[in-house]
């Protein structure tokens, strides 16, 4: 179904917008969406079934968004007191009007129109907001707080035996929860474990990777905390998806630096 024929049954999912967007903006992601909703940016509908359905309004508020954080590196609350100025009425939003604005230069021209940006125009430009393509994305980080697998689940799903899944726990690489459970990424976790081991590398060698991401990970959480902090309604949610677009961050960047390192000790 076409863009133009979900707004007409009444607005587009959160996915179609996503869609929509890519083109001109490559690193946008569905966390990217909703945490620009919980900043007040956007307020799409709801349907009774709590499903986001967003207007062609709501998308043009998108662009603007992404447009001034990519072209001018506006902070979100310049970006919004702008949004405000629309709503009250002191300035206008279109497609073209939101992209100038952001651009503070003349409109964009539309296809057809025979012009295009050159590199020289944009050399000057500020970097890029959001999440640079690489290996993980921040949706991969989100926690399934549904998955619960018992000792047994586990050692099935992942194809270890009671011995191997007990030098995991020792070596602190894998903790069950509260009530014995584990999670979906336990599973993940010992395959790669018992994969690694084919290489000769034993639990105890994999203590030096857990160190190494627990420093990764207490660093996000000290950028993470002072949000967490505030007394706002949508601290909370701010924080979750700050933890993930850094710890998406970190994880690209440690994956870069692993190849980087390996190709280097092979004289490559």
């Amino acid at each position: 179904m076409t863009g133009a024929a979900q707004w007409a049954r009444g607005g587009m999912s959160i996915g179609s917008v996503l869609d929509l967007l890519r083109p001109d903006f490559p690193d946008i992601t569905i966390s990217k969406i909703r945490f620009l909703e919980a900043e007040g940016l956007i307020r799409p509908e709801r349907t009774p079934s709590g499903y986001r359905r967003f207007s062609v309004a709501d998308c043009e508020r998108l662009r603007f968004v992404l447009t001034a954080q990519r072209d001018q590196y506006l902070p979100l609350k310049v970006i919004k007191e702008q949004l405000e100025a629309i709503d009250s009425g002191a300035a206008s939003l279109g497609v073209r009007e939101a992209r100038a604005r952001a651009h503070s230069v003349r409109p964009e021209p539309v296809p057809g129109d025979g012009e295009r940006a050159t590199a020289g125009e944009r050399a000057g430009a500020p970097r890029r907001l959001g999440v640079v393509p690489g290996e993980i994305s921040p949706d991969e980080l989100r926690f399934d707080h549904e998955v619960r697998l018992t000792r047994a689940d586990l050692l099935d799903q992942a194809g270890i035996d009671e011995k191997f899944l007990t030098d995991l726990i020792r070596a602190n690489l894998i903790t069950p929860g509260a009530a014995g459970f584990f999670d979906a990424d336990a599973v993940t976790l010992a395959k790669t474990a018992r994969a690694m081991s084919e290489f000769g590398l034993e639990a105890r060698h994999l203590r030096a990777f857990k160190l190494a991401a627990d420093r990764e990970a207490a660093l996000v959480a000290q950028i993470a905390a002072p949000i967490a902090k505030s007394r706002d309604a949508g601290a909370r949610a701010r924080a979750e998806e700050t933890v993930r677009e850094l710890a998406a961050l970190s994880l690209t960047l440690h994956t870069s630096l692993v190849k980087a390192s390996v190709r280097a000790s092979l004289g490559n």
